[in-house]
């Protein structure tokens, strides 16, 4: 009797030591979960955030004229000069002549120049409470308008997101494409971009088999990107597209493995917030029949 009580014994320690080291665990997955939740709340609402575009303005060829006058191509709405500077449109190349003094390039006092435009060392205008990028889209490019006094900054009242969900936090299969290709990616203002595409992320979630291809969003990352669409978008979730971002699977991209997807890290893109943003939207093989209701939720203007 005394033996089988040992055992008894040790089997209840045994269990309570594997519940408490999993509520460990689980409390510092929902710990870090949180705390990368209000980063991004953060970043999304700093004076370079999503939160402060205001605009998108498509550059035709030659001149185009920029400032708060009406009589320029570009009118901006703010306290800037009449004039800032003219942005001449030259085949693929963009030259910024007639700066105002009140204008600055990259910090410095503006002057005459070529533009690059957006990519690792991008020319950021600024005037007032305003910086202008160029962007180039497909065939063409815009001005994107960025206001640290934007309306959509200053009153942020934050993001809505579902509960943490340790249910969503999935180990998938890795299966590596042979050889890796780029996958066609429409965006929300009617252009196609390729990326590259090299593999699949396959799991089951609640008896069902699902496939997720990622794609890599800028040479040199060391994340997957998934532009993913699911059945709560009619309801709860943004209606174009949610994004989730994964580190790479454990044997690397090219060979078989696993790769953790928490879904409920799942983000609303750019144009969830701004109307002037250029999201990619989930190609066909993304757009899951499944509700995944996690992650973030609509937004609230």
């Amino acid at each position: 009797m005394k033996v089988h009580r040992s055992i008894v014994f040790s089997s209840v320690v045994f269990l309570v030591t594997l519940l408490a080291a999993a509520a460990t665990v689980d409390t510092h997955w929902k710990d870090g979960l949180l705390q990368w939740r209000e980063q991004r709340a953060q970043h999304l609402s700093a004076p370079d955030g999503w939160l402060t575009l205001v605009g998108l303005e498509w550059l035709q060829p030659g001149a185009n004229t920029f400032g708060s006058a009406a009589d320029n191509r570009i009118r901006l709405n703010a306290a800037v000069a009449d004039h800032l500077g003219v942005l001449e449109l030259k085949g693929n190349d963009v030259y910024l002549s007639a700066p105002a003094s009140s204008l600055k390039v990259n910090g410095a006092p503006a002057h005459a120049l070529k533009i690059d435009t957006d990519g690792e060392k991008p020319t950021v205008l600024q005037a007032g409470t305003l910086t202008l990028l160029i962007i180039h889209r497909g065939d063409r490019y815009a001005m994107r308008i960025k206001d640290t006094q934007a309306p959509t900054r200053i009153h942020f009242q934050g993001l809505h997101w579902y509960a943490p969900n340790p249910h969503y936090r999935i180990e998938a299969k890795w299966i590596p494409f042979t050889p890796p290709h780029d996958v066609p990616i429409p965006t929300i203002i009617g252009t196609t971009i390729k990326l590259p595409a090299p593999g699949l992320a396959e799991f089951t979630l609640d008896g069902k088999t699902i496939q997720l291809e990622p794609v890599i969003e800028e040479a040199g990352d060391k994340q997957l990107f998934f532009i993913l669409r699911d059945t709560t978008s009619k309801t709860t979730t943004y209606g174009a597209a949610r994004f989730l971002y994964a580190d790479f699977p454990d044997n690397g991209l090219d060979k078989p493995g696993h790769i953790v997807l928490d879904f409920n890290r799942l983000q609303n893109p750019p144009c969830a917030y701004t109307p002037y943003a250029t999201c990619p939207l989930p190609p066909p093989q993304n757009k899951l029949t499944v509700a995944l209701p996690v992650g973030e939720q609509r937004y609230s203007h």
